[in-house]
């Protein structure tokens, strides 16, 4: 049985602020660089000044550089490469930081290459070749997980997106995945080409829009997997797709925070997570807590789990 609800005036407070913030930040509308992440902050309020203990927020995969600084606590990133790749020091960060996973909210995802065979192009080494124009569907926001991670793929080849608008080519820029700017020149024959993840609410039509797969190399993979991103199979037919096919992995979102962070606040939140796990929204894949501190195929775990996460996590199994 799910715990119940804390009860008493401060609780209902606490969740008074909760329910504006959340309201405010996740607007659909805000776009990618506007205020739609949050942070919380769990400390003492009784001075003329507050005093923090706990603060967890939202945001870009960089901000694990204020997680390892102080400024936060703890932190979510979308995927789990990023916080792989600042733990290792490679891609987006010039040095190790010394992080620690507290929980992975499971969620399971594939990032893929598509192009429409009409461009005649059967690789990403073909676009640079022969410096394609490329009409191809990205994220907006140049900070989004995403374009980083198309950025640190093409850079294989030596070119970028930049270098595809200087031969001519097009960049459609979406929100979400099923952006209706997408969707609209999908429809209508004008895209050769998609680079994203969420393949849930775009990929079939893609599919039925004349877009294949493009394969990577294994030396392509082998390159990708030094800087954190692994190599996944995504099976035919799962999310309408035509064909087995190897991919990256995009799947988990940890909550990090650095490794010498007091154990008992990593054990509280690692507790927390479970004892709220029947309020929180999970994917339609999640199979249960133990996707939280366990790998998985929607909870990759190239980071270990902090020292109190860990220990919360051997008591929960020995209960």
């Amino acid at each position: 049985m799910p715990e119940p609800l804390p009860r008493g005036a401060n609780f209902r407070r606490a969740k008074f602020l909760w329910e504006i913030g959340l309201d405010v930040a996740g607007d659909p509308t805000t776009p990618y660089g506007g205020d739609r992440d949050m942070c919380i902050s769990i400390g003492n309020g009784s001075g003329e000044a507050w005093r923090p203990a706990l603060r967890m927020g939202t945001g870009s995969p960089i901000l694990a550089h204020d997680v390892a600084r102080g400024g936060l606590e703890m932190a979510m990133v979308n995927p789990s490469g990023f916080l792989t790749q600042a733990v290792r020091g490679v891609g987006l960060f010039t040095e190790p930081l010394p992080l620690r996973m507290i929980a992975m909210y499971p969620s399971y995802d594939r990032f893929v290459f598509m192009i429409n065979p009409k461009t005649g192009l059967k690789s990403l080494k073909d676009v640079k070749d022969r410096k394609y124009p490329l009409h191809v569907s990205v994220k907006e926001d140049v900070t989004h997980s995403t374009r980083v991670f198309i950025d640190q793929a093409l850079s294989y080849y030596g070119f970028s997106l930049a270098d595809i608008e200087s031969w001519g080519g097009k960049l459609n820029v979406t929100g979400a995945p099923a952006d209706p700017r997408r969707v609209s020149a999908l429809n209508a024959g004008e895209l050769d080409a998609i680079f994203d993840e969420g393949l849930t609410v775009w990929l079939e039509m893609a599919v039925k829009a004349g877009m294949r797969f493009i394969d990577l190399t294994p030396d392509h993979f082998a390159w990708l997997g030094a800087l954190g991103w692994r190599r996944v199979l995504l099976r035919k037919g799962y999310w309408g797709s035509p064909e087995d096919h190897w991919c990256i992995d995009y799947s988990g979102w940890p909550l990090y925070a650095r490794a010498d962070m007091p154990e008992h606040l990593a054990y509280k939140a690692a507790r927390a997570a479970v004892a709220r796990a029947a309020e929180i929204v999970w994917e339609p894949e999640y199979q249960g807590v133990h996707e939280l501190f366990t790998e998985g195929a929607s909870s990759p775990m190239d980071v270990p789990l902090h020292i109190g996460a860990a220990r919360f996590w051997r008591d929960h199994e020995g209960a």
